[in-house]
């Protein structure tokens, strides 16, 4: 076979692919980054982000552990800065973060369950939310080691089975992609970062409001 051919093999090869081409070279590293922004103070606006990243990926990766390690060691990192948040504002900045209808409950069941609603938190799917949860865990006394060790076992199981669904039924999602999606890829990839930032800027903006108003002075009536 001649050079040519070899090439157009591979271009072909290559356009034929199920999965999208910057998919495959987002890798563990960017399941890590993507992890952590989801536990952290700043979430993503796409719930759910990680465990599709993981189920794509794990369907060809030759070692779907990485997958799981990086996303278990970014969600605890991530989960660890926002326990700390509020360890630090307390049931303050809880209270601005959490809408009142919801909050009773939250601080309610956190002060009752401590570890357990934090592992329940991470280990159920969306709509479910973590980041209320992480930041009341802190807010409401549970400790460093016991928040660590709930949240490190929750995201191990979920992301162990999210990985294990990728390698056993992962092929016929991306077939599916193949077939419905592919000509998609670079959209989705485009939206998927605006989305990204649009969020990571809004969630700074709207941290950094909290605590220029937990700094104001408060007036006398």
């Amino acid at each position: 076979m001649s050079y040519w051919q070899n090439a157009a093999a591979h271009h072909s090869h290559r356009h034929a692919s199920p999965i999208p081409h910057w998919l495959v070279h987002f890798g563990v590293f960017g399941i890590f980054a993507v992890s952590l922004l989801d536990a952290s103070v700043i979430p993503l606006p796409v719930p759910g982000s990680t465990d599709l990243l993981i189920l794509l990926l794990a369907a060809r990766h030759s070692a779907a552990w990485l997958l799981v390690l990086a996303g278990v060691s970014g969600s605890v990192i991530g989960g660890y800065l926002t326990w700390s948040a509020g360890k630090k504002g307390g049931e303050t900045m809880l209270e601005k973060r959490v809408p009142k209808r919801f909050y009773a409950h939250l601080s309610g069941w956190v002060k009752r369950h401590g570890m357990a609603s934090v592992a329940v938190a991470a280990v159920l799917p969306p709509p479910i939310p973590l980041l209320p949860f992480l930041l009341a865990a802190g807010a409401l006394g549970v400790s460093r080691k016991q928040f660590l060790w709930s949240l490190g076992t929750a995201r191990t199981v979920r992301y162990s089975l999210v990985a294990w669904l990728g390698v056993t039924y992962g092929r016929r999602v991306l077939r599916l992609w193949a077939r419905y999606l592919s000509g998609w890829a670079d959209v989705i990839l485009w939206v998927f970062i605006g989305l990204l930032v649009a969020g990571i800027v809004f969630g700074i903006w709207k941290y950094r409001h909290g605590q220029h108003s937990a700094h104001l002075p408060v007036r006398a009536s």
